[in-house]
């Protein structure tokens, strides 16, 4: 019988396989034209809640050097904040690889990937662009390496809820980029620029004015590179935080941020370096009532511009850094005893003070100092070292690398500089560097000391320390230090630096930092500890 009804069923086909770009939904399988799927989610039917992302935060960790805090950890962060939930992304999913997705699983995913990755997964499809866009909108902070003002133009748009920015420009800055940011990002709250080796910062003094006043929740501004400004006028009553560098020539210098708290100007060390300090400095205590932090890098420091620091009245100051002012002597530190009531942190590196200028330091501030900079000070001797180290019972960090020098070996080709955490670079000479009697001996004894950096002091022939607190000793250059005039009894001693000094120097440290770590060892056993 040859009926076609007697045949059995032909089998339907498999399904095809749902690849990238399909145009069914991932839920029921109708086609996505026109429309609407109420099936609960792979996610909700679980009963499992999709994952909130956190605010972006890219790769890169480019920061300003701090001017005046030498602390040994970073801050710690405050706790992550959940952004807000995206209603219309709640519940939706998306294919991949032939599974559905939660959109906000892929959101959480490309939310640890850097802008650059995000930027990437946009150019897929639709539906990658769309969790990209989510990532931009709840993104609090960036850190971006662009090299076009475009990319701005294009991204900070989409960052509504952008409050941290951090820029390492690789190339220039100018009136296009700043008109992005003015334009873009109404609650931002910190903005820092860095400059690369061969870009240019073009702002003037008249942009970045007009900047500071469109930003009405700007709280902490960091630019570098700042040569082209001419003149400073700015004015905001949100601006608490402000450290501008290379600095050169300003004409005009005016700073009214009455909640300001921490100033950073670092000038440059060309000698058409003409800015008016005395002007600027006597202006910031009607200007800036509430400063605590000041540090200020220039060569035109002078008596007379920290005597008009003094008539600014500000009492409240508890970090003063004025470096690389070859003109201030013990006048400037008179100045300073008379206007600051509990200094903290004082640096007055590459000064022209001497003994009596430590001893004035020593008597005006025995409760409150903690950590004293004075590298490149050529009029202070071992005798103001040692007493600063006896009368400063709170001292923590000292550094006086360079002042006690034998020769002059350096001064044509620049000064060394160094950092109380073992680093050493060049600086522009200075014109005060004189000459140290030879062999002198050091002798530094105290409970608190936990940093001390005598690196460049190559007058000192014979050491000893006894600081049992004491955990990092910078010795780098010290040429003329006898290994068996060294003494240290610094048992919690973890780093010591010695480049460029002595193999037997440098071998005596090593045993000496071993029998420290064993009378440790013994004393923790002796005492039950």
């Amino acid at each position: 019988m040859s009926s076609s009804s007697s045949l059995p069923a032909k089998p339907p086909p498999p399904p095809r396989p749902k690849t990238r770009g399909s145009y069914n939904c991932g839920r029921c399988g109708q086609p996505k034209k026109g429309h609407v799927c109420n099936l609960p989610s792979p996610a909700a039917a679980d009963g499992a809640a999709p994952p909130s992302p956190s605010p972006s935060s890219s790769a890169g960790d480019t920061r300003l050097r701090r001017a005046l805090s030498f602390d040994d950890a970073p801050a710690p962060s405050s706790p992550e904040k959940k952004p807000r939930p995206d209603h219309d992304f709640a519940g939706r999913t998306m294919e991949l690889g032939g599974r559905a997705v939660p959109v906000d699983l892929v959101v959480e995913v490309l939310r640890r990937l850097g802008p650059r990755g995000v930027l990437d997964a946009a150019a897929v499809s639709r539906a990658w662009r769309d969790c990209a866009d989510r990532v931009w909108r709840v993104a609090e902070e960036l850190r971006l390496r662009p090299a076009a003002a475009g990319l701005l133009g294009a991204l900070l748009p989409r960052c509504a809820a952008l409050s941290r920015l951090v820029l390492h420009m690789e190339s220039a800055v100018d009136a296009t980029m700043l008109s992005c940011l003015a334009f873009s990002c109404s609650s931002l709250e910190t903005l820092e620029i860095t400059m690369a080796d061969k870009a240019i910062n073009n702002m003037t003094g008249e942009e970045l004015s007009r900047l500071v006043s469109e930003k009405r929740s700007l709280s902490v501004l960091k630019i570098g590179g700042c040569s082209n400004l001419g003149f400073l006028n700015l004015s905001s009553s949100s601006l608490s935080v402000l450290w501008l560098s290379d600095l050169c020539s300003l004409s005009e210098s005016v700073i009214s941020c009455p909640n300001m708290s921490e100033l950073s100007l670092c000038f440059t060390q060309q000698s058409t370096e003409c800015t008016d300090l005395v002007s600027l400095m006597d202006g910031l205590g009607r200007s800036c009532p509430n400063l605590r932090n000041l540090h200020i890098s220039s060569i035109q420091l002078s008596n007379e511009a920290v005597s008009a620091l003094e008539g600014a009245n500000l009492r409240g100051l508890c970090m003063l850094s004025l470096i690389l002012g070859s003109k201030m002597t013990d006048a400037a530190v008179a100045s300073i005893v008379r206007s600051c009531a509990s200094l903290e942190l004082l640096d007055l590196s590459g000064s022209s003070i001497s003994d009596s200028g430590v001893g004035m330091i020593c008597k005006a501030f025995p409760h409150t100092l903690s950590r004293l900079l004075l590298a490149l000070c050529p009029n202070i001797t071992t005798c103001g070292i040692q007493a600063a180290t006896a009368q400063l019972p709170l001292l923590q960090l000292m550094d006086c690398g360079m002042s006690l020098r034998s020769n002059l070996q350096n001064e044509k080709q620049g000064a060394y500089f160094g950092e109380i955490n073992g680093r050493i670079r060049l600086c522009p000479k200075l014109p005060t560097l004189k000459k140290q009697p030879m062999r002198q001996k050091l002798i530094i004894k105290h409970d608190n000391l936990k940093k001390l950096s005598l690196w460049g002091c190559s007058a000192i022939d014979a050491l000893y320390v006894k600081c049992p607190e004491l955990i990092d000793l910078n010795l780098n250059t010290c040429t003329n230090l006898h290994p068996e005039r060294l003494l240290l009894q610094c048992p919690n001693l973890k780093n010591v630096h010695a480049f460029g000094c002595q193999d037997m120097l440098i071998g005596a440290i090593k045993n000496q930092k071993l029998i420290n770590r064993k009378n440790l060892m013994k004393q923790c056993v002796s005492t039950g500890v």
